[in-house]
């Protein structure tokens, strides 16, 4: 039987940590690429570190999309998200491209599916997961870290130039019979401008993580740790370095569910690391929105060069109102899970993958253009229908 009574810890960071820039510049190749070529395909990690960032993986799309403009684009990421600092400048920092051709074997395994139809473009495991205990249909304590994370960057952006990009956070929530009920504590590290008082800078965060957490959640005053190190002047890749993909549990549910292991960044949607982990999350949020559970964690399995999901799995954990073999018979039905099925279904061949890279790729809005499809509640009648 789970536990009904306990702590939970999840932590999220800015688009200004190392590891976030890297992820913010592989997906805005991805865009690139996906803007001209909707079929393009995209395998592209980069690391960052001081004053340099570095390109490196496999494409196949139009030659238009040369080192020079993925330069550019890399140099774009890098002052939006807003470095201009002496180790970390988008316009003094080296930028190396090292990026080729798809390897012509992964090419032939994805093109030609075993049906004929386009298969995966690897092997891998991907799990999506709902829970009813916030409106955004998410764990708690992710949330809440993305959400005062958020609310600091826009507060930077707008005006606010005492803190750096880079920062951090970590929300523990105290849970009762299984519901959250409050934070036991709250840590937040944000990078901030040489000669800041820390007096300062905990006055602004301060704010922002009492308007960001629900009524009466505040933790007591010996659980707030803000920039408990002390100085934190000296940030990004130049106080880190970064690497693409290195935050998937920050990217998904914080913790509170099983991770494939796969990263999303830099990976065009006919990588299921990406696009499947995408469907399996949109499954599992309109199961628990149609109310057949109030949580659910489903699980999809994949081999290169199959077209079809080598398995679905289904779990309530003790919550649901349904029979969960019906619904996995059910989900076949409803939704075509093999690559262009998700592809085709959630319209993922476009550049839309920038916006995801911070703050969580789940939890979202679904945005006008088809950003964040795979957060739509469109499946709720349909799942309702068939019980």
């Amino acid at each position: 039987m789970s536990r009904k009574n306990y702590l939970f810890t999840s932590e999220s960071v800015s688009e200004g940590h190392p590891d976030k820039v890297s992820d913010c510049v592989s997906d805005a190749i991805v865009d690139l690429f996906l803007a001209a070529e909707p079929e393009a395909r995209v395998a592209v990690e980069t690391l960052t570190t001081t004053n340099r960032v570095v390109l490196a993986g496999e494409v196949r799309g139009p030659s238009t999309i040369n080192a020079d403009v993925m330069e550019e684009a890399a140099r774009r990421v890098v002052k939006e998200i807003g470095y201009e600092q002496e180790g970390f400048h988008w316009r003094n920092m080296s930028v190396e491209v090292h990026v080729h051709e798809q390897s012509a074997d992964i090419a032939m395994g994805v093109d030609s599916g075993d049906d004929k139809d386009e298969g995966a473009g690897d092997q891998g495991i991907m799990f999506g997961y709902a829970t009813n205990e916030t409106d955004a249909l998410m764990p708690a304590p992710i949330h809440y870290s993305h959400k005062i994370l958020k609310s600091l960057a826009a507060a930077r952006h707008g005006g606010v130039t005492e803190l750096g990009p880079d920062s951090k956070s970590q929300v523990t929530l105290k849970y009762e019979d299984g519901v959250p009920v409050g934070a036991t504590s709250v840590v937040v590290s944000t990078q901030h401008g040489d000669g800041v008082s820390q007096e300062r800078v905990r006055e602004i965060v301060l704010e922002h993580i009492e308007s960001n957490l629900p009524e009466g959640w505040m933790c007591p005053e010996d659980g707030l740790y803000i920039n408990p190190t002390g100085n934190f002047v000296i940030g990004g890749p130049d106080g880190d370095a970064g690497l693409t993909g290195r935050k998937i549990i920050v990217d998904t549910y914080g913790g509170a569910a099983p991770h494939g292991g796969g990263a999303f960044s830099g990976k065009d949607p006919t990588k299921v690391d990406r696009s499947a982990a995408y469907a399996s999350r949109y499954l599992a949020k309109n199961v628990v929105a149609a109310g057949l559970a109030s949580r659910c964690t489903i699980q999809l399995a994949y081999a290169i060069g199959v077209s079809h999901p080598l398995s679905l799995y289904v779990d309530f954990h003790n919550t649901g109102n349904v029979d969960p073999v019906k619904l996995e018979k059910v989900l076949h039905e409803i939704m075509n899970l093999s690559p262009r099925g998700i592809r085709e279904h959630l319209n993922l061949n476009q550049p839309i993958y920038e916006r995801t890279a911070a703050y969580g790729h789940f939890g979202r809005t679904p945005e006008e253009d088809g950003g964040f499809s795979w957060e739509k509640l469109d499946l709720v009648d349909s799942l309702r229908s068939h019980f």
